[in-house]
């Protein structure tokens, strides 16, 4: 499989991941930061929350690693987690601006 087809499987996994607080996925909340697959087909995921002191900080990454390790093709997925950039409303994609009523 050619990286950027599975990278668009690992974009569409992470759409049906929900954030608890905001009625919105994770990608289209711009929580995704990076995806990166190397030659091998590893996945490394960097990820935001929306704050550190969200509920789901220790499920949430848990739940993108395992979502997708599942995926066919994946060898394997690891995810970090970082607040720098912080997340805000900028990160936010047109499509989840407009579920959010902000547009």
């Amino acid at each position: 499989m050619i990286k950027k087809e599975l990278e668009e499987k690992i974009i569409q996994e992470l759409k049906t991941i929900f954030d608890p607080e905001i009625p919105a996925d994770i990608y289209e909340l711009g929580l995704i930061y990076e995806i990166r697959i190397d030659d091998n087909n590893k996945v490394d995921i960097l990820m935001t929350l929306t704050s550190p002191n969200c509920p789901v900080a220790d499920s949430l990454p848990l739940e993108v690693k395992e979502k997708v390790q599942h995926i066919e093709s994946v060898k394997s997925a690891e995810v970090e987690l970082t607040f720098d950039p912080p997340w805000d409303q900028e990160m936010l994609s047109d499509e989840a601006r407009l579920e959010l009523g902000f547009l």
